[in-house]
């Protein structure tokens, strides 16, 4: 009687010991899988993307102070991220702009790609960069940047300007947007003296 007490006694330690096994186990599991419910709620509140809040096909939109046109701005594609923490508008196949000046006199911008930022007033323009006025002046280079606020144009990359006068070649430049002050860092090229 003793033999089978003994053995009652451990199938029972057993049970318990197994009992506790799976009960913790099954604690573990649970808590495994809510913590990855929870984690992957955290990833999703956490992350952020990078959809358009707006979006707009062949746009025309004309800039205008006191009644004047300022620029006319001409798009095939817009997309306006205005909701992330850094809002900006891309224009991911290029722009067509023109600039006037208090005298109605035009300088034309042309670009293969643009992103505008809203909050400081840039605008990055890439690809095949052309600008040129009514005078003959043109410009080209792969990026520049325009100052909206203070009507500036500038780059570190290399360019090519024409001019009635000739044809010079440098890297790094800034310069009005009706080319009346030009700033180059390194030019090289042939200009006609008068």
């Amino acid at each position: 009687m003793l033999d089978s007490a003994k053995g009652a006694v451990l199938i029972m330690n057993l049970s318990i010991k197994n009992s506790l096994f799976l009960c913790l186990t099954a604690v573990a599991v649970f808590t495994f899988f809510s913590c990855e419910g929870n984690f992957k709620e955290v990833q999703k509140s956490t992350f952020t993307e990078f959809v358009p809040s707006g979006e707009a096909d062949s746009i025309n939109i004309k800039y205008t102070d006191s009644g004047r046109i300022k620029s006319i701005l001409v798009s095939s594609k817009m997309l306006d991220f205005a909701t992330v923490e850094f809002p900006y508008t891309e224009f991911p196949n290029g722009i067509k702009v023109t600039l006037y000046d208090e005298m109605g006199k035009k300088t034309f911008v042309k670009s293969k790609y643009a992103i505008s930022y809203k909050d400081t007033g840039l605008i990055d323009l890439r690809g095949a960069v052309k600008i040129n006025n009514e005078t003959g002046q043109l410009l080209e280079t792969e990026q520049l940047y325009f100052d909206q606020k203070n009507e500036w144009f500038y780059t570190e990359k290399s360019y090519k300007f024409t001019d009635p006068k000739g044809v010079s070649f440098g890297e790094g430049v800034d310069f009005s947007k009706d080319f009346k002050i030009i700033n180059s860092q390194v030019v090289s090229g042939e200009v006609e003296k008068k």
